[in-house]
């Protein structure tokens, strides 16, 4: 086991099987030194615990709930990136992250939500994980997903 799974194993997680597509498109292509995963959602075993709008009020997914899920989201884009790398090791860094965050419109907070992902990412991947990233607030999501989270990284030279 690798650095970035026995950190991971810390936390008490592991990663996930992929999550097979719902459309035409793979979870994850490696070009060059750069691998890019497809957008994420926060499936866990084939489902996703909340979806709908991200917001303060009644029939709404909370910013708590909505920050976990990104936490899902970045652990299955993870998993994109370990079933075309197979060690995870292999990645010298995290460049990139988008997160999109269905929001209700009066919901201002979606970096906060977006750092569910970020977080991970540095606790899994050390000072490899600190990234650029991009937070968007979006009317719908597939699936009615509350979040979803894609990636750029960076291969080491072998």
């Amino acid at each position: 086991m690798g650095q970035v799974e026995s950190r991971l194993k810390d936390m008490g997680l592991t990663v996930p099987e992929v999550v097979p597509p719902v459309a035409a498109y793979v979870p994850a292509v490696v070009d060059g030194a750069r691998v890019y995963t497809s957008g994420q959602l926060p499936m866990i075993d084939g489902a996703m615990p909340y979806t709908g709008k991200v917001g303060e009020g009644e029939g709404m997914v909370s910013p708590e709930q909505a920050k976990e899920l990104a936490r899902y989201c970045a652990l299955n884009a993870i998993a994109a990136l370990k079933s075309v790398v197979g060690d995870l090791d292999k990645i010298e860094r995290i460049v990139k992250v988008v997160g999109f965050v269905a929001a209700d419109p009066s919901f201002t907070a979606v970096p906060g939500v977006i750092n569910g992902a970020s977080e991970l990412l540095g606790a899994a991947f050390g000072d490899k994980g600190v990234h650029a990233r991009s937070a968007v607030g979006v009317a719908v999501l597939p699936l009615n997903a509350s979040v979803e989270v894609e990636l750029i990284a960076a291969l080491a030279d072998d």
